[in-house]
């Protein structure tokens, strides 16, 4: 499946659910308590960040998608610290308040970077209070792309049906997260996302994939669903819909550290990338990105568009070797984005000799990251003559790509890379050989944004016209 970013900021999303506060006390430990036999944190640094359904709209929010989020708090300080966070985040909240009863609060003492304790704090919100704050979601509704229904069984989506007549009968999608022993609640959803634990909890245990299939195909007819996805943690994910063959997804993960949030981040890349106009099956592997990213970083925690990007870039190879002007455009912007110097070179490359890899290790030192642009093989044909190139693009190309020193070789048809350098910008121009500045083709393109040009020398006795000549014999 070939994937690419979506235009996430076409996209406008309503987070409905239980919102909460995650709030981090971070210090060291060097000794147990006199009083029991617990370890003594000395705290040094506190940190909040939303949960819940907050830590959705923050998700989207990251993406660069609009994203709209209600739900319910207490009249406390950690309503006020989580109304703070929303709108620096740039996600318009409306919260329903309820006197006498907490924000939810989860609280977590870390000490190097383990989870020592949690302590919450919390009371289940009332039928009343959900009705409340279902009439300020459905005021939302209007302009929305899609709903997402964040349900952590703490009284705000105790009832999701109006949500959700509401919402389609406006021909809204929406994406559930949800909880507790009966989906029937959340009939008529576009998609509801449970992981496989509370998958089993509704339908029983499923001893294989047939089996998961099977129960999986009966829920969604039961609950007249147009998709279920389950996450199976290191089994990845599978998508079901009615009619269609199941599509299995691979877990991403390289390391997992922390769970905490993931399924936040599923949901809320999974709803933006469809409400962007990608498929299903594309906003999934979307999604099965996001949350490899995301269990690898501690606490609930927000994917950003240039990480996705990034790692959409390495899915689909872009991260090293050939690539089109296309794929070299994200790579490079990812590559930015991590705050990494580009440096580029150009020529025909028709036979890769000891000089060529020299010079392209020294170009290497010049920056974190080489691009190799190579002339088409009608552009060597008409810069050296009949019988050039001795090796067609594609070839020369997957040489320079086998380079250490080569992080991606792309070609152009043009005698000159003058468009490619109004394209990439690259931080460093370098030519092989004895030129001055003036001389290089493209310095006045890459000077004019402040980039430099910069000369190297081929390595001695080395050329490739001199090693066609004497193969051909004229030299001797």
């Amino acid at each position: 499946m070939k994937l690419s970013m979506p235009r996430f900021d076409t996209a406008q999303l309503l987070v409905v659910g239980d919102v909460m506060l995650d709030r981090y006390w971070h210090g060291a430990t060097s000794r147990i308590s006199p009083e029991a036999p617990v370890p003594v944190v000395k705290v040094e640094q506190l940190e909040d960040r939303p949960g819940g359904a907050a830590n959705v709209a923050l998700n989207i929010a990251a993406l660069g998608a609009g994203a709209s989020l209600v739900g319910i708090v207490g009249k406390d300080e950690a309503a006020a610290a989580l109304a703070e966070s929303m709108a620096a985040a740039n996600v318009y909240g409306e919260f329903y308040e309820v006197d006498g009863l907490p924000t939810i609060t989860k609280l977590r003492v870390i000490s190097r970077h383990q989870q020592l304790i949690r302590m919450d704090f919390e009371e289940r919100f009332s039928q009343a209070d959900a009705q409340a704050m279902n009439q300020k979601a459905q005021a939302l509704m209007g302009g929305t792309g899609a709903v997402i229904l964040s349900d952590y069984a703490k009284g705000a989506l105790a009832d999701p049906q109006p949500l959700i007549q509401a919402a389609r009968k406006a021909n809204i999608p929406v994406f559930v997260d949800p909880k507790g022993s009966d989906f029937s609640r959340y009939r008529g959803a576009t998609l509801i996302k449970p992981n496989l634990q509370e998958f089993e909890t509704i339908v029983g245990p499923c001893a294989n994939e047939q089996e998961l299939v099977k129960k999986g195909q009966a829920l969604i007819k039961e609950c007249d669903l147009d998709a279920l996805l389950v996450t199976r943690h290191e089994h990845g994910m599978t998508l079901l819909r009615p009619g269609e063959t199941e599509l299995h997804f691979p877990a991403r993960a390289r390391e997992v550290f922390d769970v905490t949030g993931a399924g936040d981040t599923v949901i809320a890349v999974l709803a933006a990338a469809v409400t962007s106009g990608e498929s299903l099956p594309q906003a999934v592997s979307l999604a099965s990105i996001a949350a490899g990213i995301v269990v690898g970083k501690l606490g609930t925690a927000a994917i950003s568009a240039p990480e996705l990007r990034r790692a959409v870039g390495v899915e689909q190879g872009a991260e090293r070797g050939a690539v089109s002007v296309e794929q070299l455009k994200v790579a490079v912007d990812n590559a930015r984005n991590h705050g990494e110097k580009i440096v580029f070179t150009n020529g025909c490359f028709d036979i890769i000799h000891a000089g060529h890899v020299g010079y392209l290790e020294q170009a290497r030192d010049l920056g974190d990251r080489l691009i190799v642009a190579i002339n088409s093989d009608d552009s060597v044909n008409r810069l050296k003559g009949a019988g050039r190139p001795i090796n067609p693009v594609d070839r020369r190309m997957a040489v320079l790509a086998g380079l250490e020193s080569v992080d991606w070789v792309v070609s152009f048809e043009g005698d000159t890379p003058e468009t490619l350098l109004d394209v990439i910008k690259p931080d460093v121009l370098v030519k092989g050989g004895d030129y001055k500045k003036e001389s290089v083709v493209g310095w006045e393109i890459v000077e004019s944004y402040g980039g430099s040009v910069q000369a190297l020398s081929f390595f001695d006795d080395c050329s490739t016209t001199a090693i066609v000549d004497k193969v051909l014999g004229k030299n001797s």
